[in-house]
């Protein structure tokens, strides 16, 4: 396992935030997943110069961006976006995206569960084709039941995982698994060899050790499931 981090929560350049977390002892980075904003060319160089790899990135769901939306031609620019985020990470030589599969803040949804998982199985299959053929892997991101209503738990995910291909996996975030897990430790457990990513941050949303999770544990429990990516500070 490495320590790494993000940089989607911070208005500043790129550069600063390499300059800093380097000073830290971060060997990675999960890009904003804004491809528009980077040319990758500069960015690797940005990375080369400062020792930090790209790590990957996280879709950043907002607006109308969404792989379960009812509208055919939603989900498709959706998609294409998605592609994008695979496509930047592949030219920064990362290794994996981290998939949120519907909208972030949405609560209500478009159609039954079963219409839904149709249209979300369908459109993460069309994304993880292209990750293949870019060479970057794919993890299925549950977020808690405050931001979204789909996916909040990790066997969701691994469903949903299991829908695409064996080839794909799932990312647990340590905030979000103390909301919504009854047990985060066997959550980890069931999730196993298919966990790709890990992202961390304590129940309360601050920095590891500044809340109530219990850190060795979920290290030991990471280990034991032979997990040796990326611990991403979000």
């Amino acid at each position: 396992m490495h320590l790494s981090t993000h940089n989607w929560m911070r208005a500043e350049p790129l550069e600063v935030t390499l300059k800093r977390i380097k000073k830290f002892g971060y060997e990675s980075i999960e890009i904003s997943g804004e491809p528009e904003q980077y040319k990758t060319g500069e960015t690797r160089a940005l990375l080369k110069e400062h020792g930090i790899r790209c790590w990957g990135s996280v879709t950043l769901m907002l607006g109308e961006r969404n792989l379960a939306a009812k509208d055919q031609g939603q989900r498709e620019r959706s998609v294409q976006y998605v592609k994008d985020v695979l496509t930047m990470v592949s030219e920064l030589d990362g290794e994996i995206i981290t998939l949120v599969p519907a909208t972030v803040g949405k609560v209500v949804p478009d159609g039954t569960e079963a219409e839904e998982w149709g249209w979300v199985v369908d459109a993460t299959r069309e994304c993880f084709a292209h990750a293949k053929k870019v060479g970057v892997k794919v993890a299925v991101e549950p977020l808690n039941r405050f931001e979204t209503y789909l996916f909040n738990r990790g066997a969701q995910a691994l469903a949903l995982a299991d829908a695409v291909s064996p080839e794909c996996g799932v990312c647990l975030d340590a905030y979000h698994i103390h909301m919504e897990e009854f047990n985060v430790y066997d959550a980890i457990r069931q999730v196993g060899k298919r966990l790709f990513d890990f992202h961390v941050a304590d129940n309360n949303r601050f920095a590891a050790g500044l809340g109530q999770i219990d850190w060795p544990r979920i290290v030991r429990t990471l280990k034991e499931i032979g997990y040796d990516g990326a611990l991403t500070n979000e």
